[in-house]
């Protein structure tokens, strides 16, 4: 299926300045520590948002951003990636900028974000965006939401989004619950164990059918929950579903829930059903693990079909 043919997705969530930081050996506190340092544009939706376009479906990203150079620079470089964009600038605000540490064998050691840019964002914020794009929308879009959005805004995006399919990410532990007000509206959401013991009040020690048992009781309809290198488990259309993923290289572990994210909605687009299209986000996330960043060079759909 060629993509203008597909159904176009929306993503609307955190455009961040990511700055990674990989070491050269392990780190340890309150000390410096050498590394090789690298700047490339973050956060869920821009994530999700550059990989559904290396796999070829039509894509808008919509975000805020502040009043700064590292504003001019995520636009001009999203946009020469095919993205196209419906950005809010914010006077007087400092882009989104996430710092990450991660040790010689890729794990993230630490990391900080300032998103004040979008947290502190009023609800009505993307208003005049949804206007515009409720005109060249078709009926059969992918909308998708971050959970780096505040719940406000979540609730007030969710009741004014009557067509497409709605999916969301959960994106963290401490900004999951916001999902809780609209879970019974999501047609799916992505998620981790801990994002899960956040949202439903469990401890992540509980026993994954403890922690799948308490997301059914929430209301959602389909969700696709990753336990780091784990098995992944989904529900769809009521049954619950088990998917391994292949042994893999890791180089780097930033950015591969994001892939696995990606690789899904990919497949959903390219009309797939929910168990047919995880194994495609399974494959996405394992060469984001081969690689450094949140976006594999080689990602491409004719890429997935080879794994």
């Amino acid at each position: 299926m060629s993509s203008s043919a597909l159904p176009p997705v929306i993503a609307i969530g955190a455009i961040h300045y990511d700055t990674i930081a990989h070491a050269r050996e392990t780190i340890r506190p309150e000390t410096s520590t050498p590394a090789r340092f690298s700047a490339r544009p973050g956060g869920v939706a821009t994530n999700l948002a550059r990989a559904l376009v290396r796999l070829g479906v039509p894509t808008r990203l919509v975000g805020t951003v502040g009043d700064d150079g590292a504003a001019a620079i995520l636009t001009r470089q999203l946009t020469g990636e095919g993205l196209e964009l419906s950005v809010v600038e914010r006077t007087g605000f400092a882009t989104g900028q996430y710092l990450a540490l991660h040790n010689p064998q890729g794990d993230l050691a630490a990391a900080c974000v300032d998103d004040r840019v979008l947290s502190e964002a009023p609800s009505d914020l993307f208003d005049a965006a949804l206007d515009a794009l409720a005109v060249s929308t078709p009926a059969d879009a992918l909308w998708f939401l971050d959970a780096n959005l505040p719940e406000e805004m979540l609730l007030r995006l969710a009741g004014r989004l009557e067509t497409g399919r709605l999916m969301a990410n959960a994106v963290s532990d401490a900004k999951a619950p916001r999902l809780r007000p609209l879970l019974s509206r999501l047609d799916c959401l992505m998620l981790n164990r801990g994002e899960a013991a956040a949202l439903t009040g469990l401890s992540q020690e509980n026993a994954p059918e403890q922690l799948t048992a308490a997301l059914r009781r929430t209301g959602l309809k389909s969700f696709v929950l990753t336990s780091g290198g784990g098995e992944v488990v989904v529900l769809h259309e009521g049954e619950i579903l088990h998917f391994s993923p292949k042994p893999n290289e890791i180089v780097d572990v930033t950015g591969a829930g994001d892939a696995l994210c990606a690789g899904t909605v990919a497949a959903l687009a390219r009309g797939h059903s929910l168990p047919e299209a995880v194994p495609y986000g399974l494959a996405a996330a394992a060469l984001t693990l081969r690689s450094t960043g949140a976006l594999a060079e080689d990602l491409s759909w004719d890429a997935l079909l080879r794994i």
